[in-house]
């Protein structure tokens, strides 16, 4: 049996940007395919929106609590998700995440290249200041439909 590990230079992959409120960096990438890890920071407080997109995608907590939605075929279901959980989101399926929690959450989160291309489409350098404004958000749903993916409620 033969085992395959590949050891790239931190700064080969690395990239670090925001996308609404939480920070995100890529830690691998692997051109051409569909791998893509990125950690990803979630402020006290931060969510996404319901959302889906056609890939499947993994998230594994590092850190803190997360709330995950996602859709079941009895409806949403909402859990917890702490440290060491490994979360499956299917292809389609309806999804959100949030950290009400008054510590900041970090998870891992391996993801195609039409998923990171959207991420990194529409992060920015700088961690916004504020909640995101209704123009943002708009400007987000926008791009979020240009990469495959429907925001299903704000």
């Amino acid at each position: 049996m033969s085992n395959s590990f590949v050891k790239a230079p931190a700064q080969a992959s690395a990239k670090v940007f925001f996308v609404m409120g939480d920070r995100i960096e890529r830690r691998a990438r692997l051109q051409g395919a569909w791998l893509n890890i990125y950690d990803i920071t979630v402020p006290a407080g931060s969510r996404t929106p319901l959302h889906r997109h056609a890939s499947p995608e993994v998230f594994r907590i590092i850190e803190g609590t997360l709330t995950i939605r996602r859709a079941t075929e009895n409806g949403v279901e909402e859990f917890e998700a702490t440290v060491g959980d490994i979360i499956r989101v299917e292809a389609n399926q309806a999804h959100a995440y949030s950290n009400p929690g008054q510590e900041r959450a970090v998870f891992s989160a391996i993801v195609d290249s039409g998923m990171a291309e959207f991420l990194e489409a529409v992060g920015s350098h700088e961690a916004p200041r504020t909640a995101p404004s209704a123009e943002t958000m708009e400007r987000m749903k926008a791009a979020a439909n240009a990469h495959g993916i429907t925001i299903l409620a704000a």
